[in-house]
């Protein structure tokens, strides 16, 4: 996500532009609530904010230990890994589509309308992602019907991990079930791969999640958003 991490006790947080959240924990029993109690006040005054809960987080309970601390989950989407050798980096695109990566302000620009055409909302992240292509910590691509964007999605770099990962892919309405999805994920790991990255890491919703799998994508954990603020 580049700037703005934050490393405390336990806790990975982020503190950017657009994304204020808790990305990784590793608490106990005795730690939980101590520690819920600490983020709630770090992150306090700066409007709504994120846990990021994955199935695998301990304790247990930390859900229901969320819950009485006011957090509200909302719907649940599956972690997904594939290895960068076993995934397409083709994309077969429909007659008279083309593919850009975008790098300015007409591209980012661009994915913004088809956000806004795909998922009902604009996001507020235009000067934060402009911000990350020219550092080079994230590229994104959009699809061209002639002079329209009809679908897009970033892949963002995890340092020197060996992996990325996909985010914000979407297709306007009336472009959907025509491959254009796949397109932009095979564009993506073709640009990951080049980057030398390894594996490739999605937060899939239930739409696309059997997508990703027949893609060679592999389920490892759930992972909800419970929000605060």
């Amino acid at each position: 996500m580049g700037d703005g991490v934050e490393r405390a006790d336990r806790i990975i947080r982020i503190l950017a532009d657009t994304w204020r959240m808790v990305a990784w924990s590793d608490l106990d029993e005795a730690t939980a609530d101590p520690i819920i109690a600490r983020e709630i006040d770090r992150f306090s005054g700066l409007g709504e904010w994120e846990w990021k809960l994955y199935s695998y987080d301990r304790p247990p309970d930390l859900a229901d230990r969320l819950l009485a601390a006011g957090f509200v989950p909302e719907p649940q989407e599956t972690l997904l890994i594939g290895a960068v050798a076993d995934l397409p980096l083709e994309a077969t695109l429909p007659d008279g589509v083309s593919l850009e990566v975008i790098d300015d302000e007409r591209g980012v620009a661009a994915l913004v309308r088809v956000h806004n055409e795909a998922f009902g909302e604009t996001p507020s992240f235009a000067h934060w992602l402009l911000g990350e292509l020219r550092a080079g910590r994230t590229q994104a691509v959009v699809a061209m019907a002639g002079d329209r964007p009809i679908s897009a999605g970033r892949v963002e770099y995890y340092g020197d991990s060996g992996f990325a990962g996909l985010y914000g892919g979407g297709t306007v309405p009336d472009w959907r079930h025509r491959g254009m999805f796949r397109a932009i994920v095979a564009r993506r790991t073709a640009l990951a791969a080049a980057r030398g990255c390894r594996h490739i890491q999605v937060d899939a919703a239930d739409t696309s999640r059997p997508i990703l799998e027949r893609l060679g994508f592999t389920a490892v954990a759930t992972t909800t958003p419970y929000i605060h603020g």
